[in-house]
């Protein structure tokens, strides 16, 4: 099965550096979920399956950082480490990256102001599987993007935190 046949998907959700401990935005224990998400890139790899990793990737100046008038603490600025995916998170030419957060916007979804829904239509996918960081906000707003999308949803509860 090729890339263009895939059926099934694996969603990462910004497993990176600023989400990881010691990171501006860090999610306890958001290391953990490295092992169980390499797993499941390395089973949907070897089958031909789409695998995807979003990363939230700010402009250094924006209304979702609370020095702006938003929430959050600066985070995830592009072309910085803090933004860069876990270093343990494998890599593989094949793995497609969406960028989300690029605006004033507060992108949580990986399906926010990106072309993953086309992308995923294109494929042939029907079914997305979904881990990441962070279970609160990002992943499940991608796990309910994705069923408003009409995809089958499954959120791999060892691989979110």
């Amino acid at each position: 099965m090729t890339l263009l046949e895939a059926t099934r998907a694996l969603i990462v959700v910004d497993v990176q550096n600023d989400f990881c401990p010691g990171g501006s935005l860090a999610v306890e224990h958001g290391d953990e979920v490295i092992a169980p998400l390499n797993q499941l890139i390395e089973e949907f790899l070897s089958r031909g399956d789409l695998v995807v990793k979003s990363r939230d990737w700010h402009p250094p100046q924006t209304k979702h950082f609370a020095a702006h008038g938003g929430t959050w603490p600066v985070h995830c600025v592009q072309d910085t480490r803090g933004a860069e995916f876990h270093s343990g998170l494998l890599e593989d030419p094949s793995i497609v990256v969406v960028s989300k957060g690029t605006g004033d916007t507060d992108d949580y979804s990986a399906f926010d102001g990106t072309d993953l829904a086309h992308l995923l239509r294109e494929r042939g996918v029907r079914e997305v599987w979904v881990g990441g960081l962070a279970t609160d906000y990002c992943v499940k707003e991608t796990v309910l993007a994705a069923l408003r999308e009409g995809f089958e949803v499954r959120a791999v509860g060892d691989a979110m935190r």
